[in-house]
């Protein structure tokens, strides 16, 4: 059995190293890279463990870093959906919940039933751990735009009313990181990097 579950570990690992190639639409701070998913998702997890002071209540940091962890495993499969993308939807689908239950299913039972109920409390959004890892989700990209003079925003073709709109979800998880963001929005129109 402990040889087994190894077996499974370790083919789940090698299956989550395909995360080091979806790129997403963001570029890395001050370039013109193109961030993967292996990248942000390490970055949030740092973000949470430097920021975990400014969350709205306490928070299970751990439990956190976990979902921002495997959040956009999922993407191995079901691809990444652009937040701002006019045809797709980049709320959970099927699809994702698919690709959870197949890369997550690699794994023994007991940690594959973990990581998918992490996945699926990040995905709702209810509590207070998966409001806070959602804040950091939603905050690295708007600071990565605005390092890059409007970024992904100027390429897309993304205005005020469409950013204000998805960022003001970090203030469920922070009303001191939702006012920092706000000021970096309003910043940017004024900046000209952003269009209202």
């Amino acid at each position: 059995m402990e040889i087994e579950n190894l077996l499974k570990q370790i083919e789940f690992i090698k299956e989550v190293d395909k995360l080091k190639y979806i790129l997403r639409k963001t570029k890395l701070f001050n370039s013109d890279r193109n961030e993967n998913d292996a990248e942000h998702s390490w970055h949030l997890a740092l973000m949470a463990m430097v920021l975990v002071e400014h969350a709205n209540f306490p928070v299970d940091l751990l439990k956190v870093i976990k979902m921002l962890l495997i959040h956009d495993i999922v993407e191995i499969d079901a691809g990444d959906t652009f937040i701002y993308d006019a045809q797709k939807s980049h709320d959970n689908t099927e699809e994702e919940r698919a690709a959870a239950q197949r890369i997550f299913g690699l794994l023994p039972e007991d940690q594959a039933h973990e990581l998918i109920a992490l996945w699926e409390e990040f995905e709702a959004q209810q509590t207070n751990d998966a409001k806070f890892a959602r804040a950091m989700d939603r905050l690295e990209p708007l600071l990565q735009n605005t390092s890059n003079n409007g970024g992904t925003w100027n390429e897309f073709g993304v205005n005020y009313d469409k950013v204000y709109a998805k960022k003001q979800v970090i203030q469920r998880g922070s009303d001191t990181l939702w006012q920092y963001a706000e000021q970096l929005i309003n910043d940017s129109v004024e900046g000209g990097i952003l269009k209202k």
